[in-house]
């Protein structure tokens, strides 16, 4: 008899490739950290006396109170937002025309921010627009007495110099990618410099301005060490109101229906500026291909 002849079908191993090993522990770290603790306050968000309800929620809508703070909340944001535009753009421009030193004194006034805490900074308001301090008593020297502390005003004060470097480096970037010979191009077509400069200049400059403002407005939601500092009850934010539903009446349910409400608030404005904003042009832009 012919020997008969058996094939061996090798095993097919099964490798984790090593992308896997290297991403697991950050995913590990996001889903411990991050993705647990907002699913638990989505879940309680819905739970009333242990059943689940939408009282929360209408509970929040029902209540003027609570929703005058959330249309405050987007109000300070806006407002904190466009002056953040204002006070940035000539700073922004200025540092795309100076050289040396100055530059560098510039550039760094914008960065050392950055590495201060936001509560040192609030605190040092806290002493400036006090009712004896600095400011009021130069206000005073010109006739001028306007409330500053525990005042919108002294909020959004604080507020503007925290969030005023996420609204210039953007715009400078965008900024010193832009070729002034364009400039010099509509002069000698016979445009003046201020409608060269609203013309060719300002329109190239608009994607740093519209990636700068919606980080900052998003970043405005958010605050609360500086409204709660420099602010009043009267002036009070939504998160504010989200930590005094925890620290004082424990109500797990209603803070997490208010972030909740917030979070997709949120979503819903960057959903919107995509809808009318090419939010991957403009931010591509702002990066500054040179």
């Amino acid at each position: 008899m012919t020997a008969m002849r058996t094939s061996r079908v090798p095993r097919r191993t099964f490798r984790m490739p090593g992308w896997v090993l290297l991403v697991a522990p950050v995913l590990a770290i996001l889903l411990a950290l991050y993705v647990l603790p907002v699913a638990s306050i989505f879940t309680e968000s819905f739970l009333v006396d242990g059943k689940v309800s939408l009282g929360n929620y209408t509970g929040f809508f029902g209540t003027e109170q609570y929703v005058g703070i959330l249309l405050r909340t987007f109000l300070f944001a806006l407002v904190a937002t466009l002056l953040c535009g204002v006070l940035a753009y000539p700073y922004a421009f200025l540092l795309t025309r100076v050289t040396g030193r100055l530059k560098i004194v510039l550039v760094a006034l914008v960065l050392v921010p950055f590495w201060t805490s936001m509560l040192a900074r609030t605190y040092a308001w806290l002493v400036l627009l006090q009712d004896n301090g600095p400011v009021q008593a130069f206000l005073q020297s010109l006739g001028i007495t306007v409330p500053l502390l525990r005042s919108p005003a002294g909020v959004l004060i604080g507020m503007v110099q925290i969030l005023l470097p996420f609204m210039v480096l953007p715009l400078y970037n965008t900024m010193s990618g832009i070729d002034r010979r364009l400039l010099h191009a509509a002069e000698t077509l016979g445009a003046n410099k201020l409608k060269a400069f609203v013309k060719v200049y300002f329109p190239l400059s608009l994607p740093g301005l519209m990636s700068g403002g919606i980080i900052v407005y998003v970043l405005s939601l958010g605050f609360y060490v500086t409204p709660a500092i420099l602010g009043s009850p009267q002036t009070s934010l939504l998160s504010q109101l989200i930590v005094q539903e925890i620290s004082q009446r424990l109500d797990w349910g209603s803070a997490g229906a208010m972030s909740v409400i917030l979070v997709v608030l949120t979503l819903a404005f960057l959903a919107l500026a995509a809808r009318f904003l090419n939010l991957r042009s403009i931010f591509s832009n702002s990066e500054g291909d040179r």
